[in-house]
């Protein structure tokens, strides 16, 4: 008899892509980006739980308005103090540093210069979350220069009781769609180097608009669902293409795993509803806990 599932140590949520634009207007003509946040906002409080983290991976403004992080924030940050939750946010490559700190009260994180590229560690408990920043100024596809990685390294010499989450908007790994990986961090050898050996769980990232997961240095990365718009995996022959749909992710760790689930935010009708107890009950019946 395995004995009832225990839940997890830690629970951390991750919207990525938001793209809010600085009048709320539709992104792209028809994406409703304000009303998507808010519709996920809305599911994430339904479910009445609490969690350690919510974090933001890049993209938080289509383009880098002020007021849009302002709106952001307004939205953002009630749902996060009832749930329980620390708020961290990463840069994108849509995003403008000096209104990302202004607009979100985030602070110059000890730098004098508000242009500065936004690195920080935040510890939740026992987990430790490590926010890095990898865009270049004036370009969509990323970087990480020596200074930072070296700054990383030190960072992850000591470790946290519970490990840790490396956050960057980039992923570090190849996309299947051509025009997302002309569009990934470069020279992802070099963050390899940083972060073999450390205890990072997992490498949570956003930026291609399409779900994945792979690995590197062994550690798992996941490229979280956008909370905008989606870029079609599997378009029709020689065509770039976006729709509708969002969603968002949540990050279960349990002991030693590290658990990523995509989430979709839809309107749909329920297939089934029921309590959660009584589907507990009956399910004891037919695993080792009821033998």
């Amino acid at each position: 008899m395995t004995g009832s599932p225990q839940g997890p140590a830690h629970t951390v949520i991750q919207l990525t892509d938001t793209h809010l634009s600085g009048g709320g207007q539709f992104v792209r003509e028809s994406a409703d980006t304000t009303g998507n946040l808010r519709l996920t906002l809305d599911h994430l409080e339904a479910s009445g739980r609490s969690v350690d983290a919510i974090i933001v991976s890049g993209d938080l403004a289509d383009a880098g308005e002020l007021d849009a992080y302002r709106r952001l924030r307004s939205m953002i940050e009630p749902t996060a103090q009832r749930m329980g939750a620390r708020l961290c946010y990463a840069m994108g490559n849509h995003d403008d540093r000096a209104s990302f700190r202004i607009g979100l009260g985030v602070g110059r994180n000890g730098s004098t210069d508000l242009a500065a590229p936004y690195d920080r560690v935040d510890q939740v408990g026992d987990l430790r979350i490590v926010t890095l920043d990898s865009t270049v100024p004036g370009r969509h596809d990323g970087a990480v220069d020596e200074a930072r990685l070296a700054w990383l390294h030190g960072v992850l010499r000591e470790e946290s009781p519970g490990g840790s989450l490396l956050v960057l908007h980039h992923p570090p790994v190849r996309s299947p769609v051509t025009t997302v990986d002309h569009l990934r961090l470069n020279r992802p050898e070099a963050l390899t180097s940083a972060i073999r050996g450390s205890d990072i769980r997992m490498i949570l990232c956003g930026h291609a608009h399409h779900t994945g997961a792979s690995a590197l240095a062994g550690i798992p990365v996941w490229i979280g669902p956008p909370v905008s718009y989606r870029t079609d995996a599997l378009p029709p022959a020689g065509r770039h293409r976006a729709g509708v749909g969002f969603g968002f992710s949540r990050i279960d760790l349990f002991g030693e795993s590290a658990v990523a689930t995509a989430v979709d935010v839809v309107g749909v009708d329920d297939l089934y509803s029921e309590p959660e107890a009584v589907v507990l009950e009956r399910l004891r019946a037919l695993t080792s806990e009821g033998v």
